[in-house]
């Protein structure tokens, strides 16, 4: 037997190891089974849902080996009406939303322009809502990649998404045929799919977006209504679970990252790597080799594209 630092070469075994090791030793290498239900009920036009996405992604990105999540939409406006739609922000009308998401926008650094809520405003979240549940029948992920990129149309670059022609473009730029699947979206079959969402949000006491709720095998579970800081679901997924520790996963490498999501603001790098406002092009620029991303700016807030 050669004996070398701590390492041990058994003649008798033929193993090479750590000194201590057992010769025998049942191990598990499968990932532990998901036992926790994420239903994340929210809107295409819901402004505090947009705000969440820093802190939603990371949660998602390391903790998410703990839950199955579910996208479920909750029906934001079907329509404008005399009567007011939302009077505890004072929202009676398209114009009243304008100050709104300019102002959720600013305080939460999530660019929102709103100003086509005075030209050529949103006059219905059904019609996106029904595209991603037409696209979410077939692909769950790829639903999930369109209202991200729905969110990105209106809320910064000011697209109007209840418009067909609009919608089609998003889709299309997935690899999908966006007239289809519009199309299909303003069927009786598309709404009844939406009422079924709007159902499970009723199921789940779901009344304000965004909404969070953790459900374990017993049917217990956890909500958290409102956009909240990443310390709120970690705890609460400790509460469904049942435990004291969480064991996250390493965030991903910024390239990586990019490359899934390929539009990223600087508040959502932030988040994701703990890293401060006045340091994030010095961050950038140690992660991503120039050649693959393109930095711009849009409502006074950085903004990254890959190339």
């Amino acid at each position: 037997m050669t004996k070398n630092n701590n390492m041990i070469c058994d003649s008798e075994t033929g193993v090479c190891g750590v000194s201590g090791e057992e010769e025998l030793e049942v191990i598990d290498l499968n990932k532990p089974k998901k036992t926790i239900d994420l239903y994340y009920v929210t809107d295409p036009i819901c402004s505090h849902c947009w705000a969440l996405e820093p802190v939603l992604r990371r949660f998602e990105e390391q903790y998410g080996d703990y839950f199955n999540f579910h996208t479920v939409m909750g029906g934001l406006l079907e329509k404008w009406g005399d009567e007011p739609v939302d009077p505890a922000n004072g929202i009676s009308g398209p114009a009243d939303v304008a100050g709104h998401w300019r102002e959720v926008g600013e305080q939460t650094r999530m660019p929102i322009d709103g100003s086509l809520m005075y030209d050529n405003p949103v006059q219905s979240s059904y019609p996106p809502s029904r595209v991603f549940k037409v696209i979410q029948n077939e692909n769950k992920a790829l639903a999930n990649i369109f209202l991200r990129r729905a969110r990105e149309a209106v809320f910064a670059f000011n697209q109007n998404i209840s418009e067909g022609t609009v919608l089609i473009k998003i889709v299309n730029k997935l690899g999908l045929d966006g007239e289809k699947i519009v199309k299909e979206a303003e069927l009786p079959s598309g709404q009844q799919s939406l009422n079924e969402d709007f159902g499970l949000a009723a199921s789940l006491s779901a009344t304000g977006f965004p909404t969070i709720i953790m459900v374990n095998e017993e049917n217990k579970g956890v909500k958290i209504v409102g956009g909240r800081p990443l310390e709120y679901y970690i705890s609460g997924l400790k509460q469904v679970l049942n435990i004291e520790e969480l064991q996250p996963k390493q965030q991903p490498a910024l390239s990586g990252l990019l490359e899934k999501e390929k539009l990223l603001f600087s508040k959502e790098i932030e988040v994701m790597y703990d890293v401060e406002k006045k340091d994030i092009h010095a961050f950038v620029e140690k992660e991503l080799p120039s050649t693959t991303y393109q930095s711009k700016e849009i409502m006074g807030e950085t903004y990254f594209v890959k190339k």
